[in-house]
């Protein structure tokens, strides 16, 4: 349907321009403190703020959206006869800048000037990847991710701005974002009319020499009252940056946070397998990843993917333990090892090699255990290692009994019943008796732990 004119609109538009245009001649919003006892120091006052955007980007709706609350209220507070003051301030502390400009060299690096990418393969379908959210409502978003567009390098996401292969270029200097972006943003919130004082707009990061010493101020004043400390937490870490990866750092993953897990060290036990012959004279332990400690006195046996692939670790302590080398990466960023961020790997495994083991651990009924082949386990998830727990867990009922069945195992002296808890039959596990059944143990899951 073609529009029958544009007579009205652009009527609409050269009133906007001309009333934004005699606001800026007569410095409309810009606000000086009073003189102390005028009439104008005794009115009400009105102080609106809006979070800083980010300037790795043009603005884009979503900031609109957010903007038209704080412009409402500044508007309706001004016809009330408040004084009412809006600076603006421009964000570009954080890692997403420094990063983006760090894409930019690598993608030269690699693919040359201007760049030529390889062509693209149809990405293979990965597992989706289990993660803690902190906040449910932002699960899958990310504001870095939307000012992507779904493409795949750095240049194509600056191409996409309109920008020429010789001007990208100078983006892999983080400092040339903090002169490129602020003024596109003071241009588009001027086009929309925003009620700022932009005598008062400012970027943040030290390059602002009276913003840094600002925030330094902040801090000092919360030192001094004890109110902050320096030292260590839990938090997602980015080990190539070297330093905590927050939620508006990270291109996926907004809203995850760390998971703890308790670790359960069940101790290899003599005669060693072949393959850990080399530390028979060591503390070996695989350290199975659990939610739910309190249930490891039923253990019957241990859970090992025959084909992943699993490292030892020694410890600052001495003792060496089993899991995924991803694990023993988050690990030895925890204080586990002498030097922290370095993993001293003594052997790396395949879980064939240690398949079979017998091992001893806390709180078990039994002198020993044995480890045995479940092939859903994660390598990205935990530490590759499971402790099973039939009485508790649906999952490890059923594998046990999937084992079992097996003519070549059914007999099995590495198999143990879980005589401690009896030989009862469990209904909505009995129905559905397969480790194929995954869906129906998902719901025996949550009639067993409700």
């Amino acid at each position: 349907m073609e529009r029958k004119g544009t007579a009205k609109l652009l009527e609409l538009l050269k009133i906007e321009k001309e009333m934004q245009t005699k606001w800026d001649h007569e410095h409309m919003f810009e606000l000086d403190a009073a003189p102390p006892g005028s009439e104008e120091s005794k009115k009400e006052k009105y102080l609106v703020t809006f979070p800083y955007p980010y300037m790795n980007g043009r603005l884009h709706l979503g900031h609109t959206f957010s903007m038209s609350k704080c412009e409402f209220a500044v508007g309706y507070q001004r016809l009330r006869g408040k004084r009412c003051l809006f600076p603006f301030g421009l964000h570009c502390t954080g890692m997403p800048i420094k990063a983006c400009a760090d894409k930019l060299l690598f993608e030269m690096n690699d693919f040359g000037f201007p760049p030529e990418f390889p062509p693209e393969e149809e990405e293979k379908k990965e597992a989706e990847k289990e993660v803690v959210i902190k906040d449910k409502a932002k699960g899958k978003k990310s504001k870095l991710k939307a000012k992507t567009g779904g493409l795949k390098y750095q240049w194509q996401i600056m191409a996409s701005l309109g920008l020429s292969d010789e001007e990208i270029k100078k983006f892999a200097d983080p400092n040339y974002w903090l002169y490129y972006f602020p003024p596109l943003c003071k241009e588009d919130l001027k086009s929309m009319g925003v009620k700022v004082d932009w005598r008062r707009t400012f970027i943040t990061t030290d390059v602002n020499p009276y913003y840094d010493s600002f925030v330094r101020w902040q801090f000092w004043k919360l030192k001094e009252k004890n109110k902050v400390q320096f030292g260590k937490r839990y938090t997602i870490f980015s080990p190539k940056d070297g330093q905590p990866c927050m939620d508006h750092d990270r291109s996926t993953g907004e809203g995850v946070g760390p998971q703890e897990y308790t670790l359960i060290k069940l101790k290899v036990l003599k005669p060693f397998p072949s393959k850990l012959k080399p530390l028979e004279n060591r503390d070996v332990f695989l350290v199975a990843a659990t939610l739910r400690p309190e249930t490891m006195y039923g253990q019957t046996n241990c859970w090992i993917h025959p084909d992943i692939k699993y490292v030892a670790c020694e410890l600052a302590n001495g003792e060496v333990f089993v899991s995924t080398r991803r694990a023993a990466r988050n690990m030895c960023y925890q204080g586990f090892t002498k030097e922290d961020g370095k993993m001293n790997v003594l052997m790396e495994l395949v879980g064939q090699d240690i398949m079979g083991v017998a091992l001893s651990g806390p709180l078990m009924t039994y002198d020993k255990i044995y480890t045995l082949p479940m092939l859903n386990i994660k390598e990205d998830k935990g530490t590759g290692v499971v402790t099973s727990v039939p009485s508790d867990a649906p999952d490890d009922f059923a594998a046990l009994r999937d084992l079992k069945k097996k003519e070549s195992m059914g007999s099995h002296s590495q198999l143990v019943s879980t005589s401690v808890h009896g030989q009862f039959d469990t209904p909505i596990w009995s129905q559905h008796q397969s480790m194929d059944s995954h869906s129906h143990l998902v719901s025996a899951s949550v009639v067993e732990y409700s």
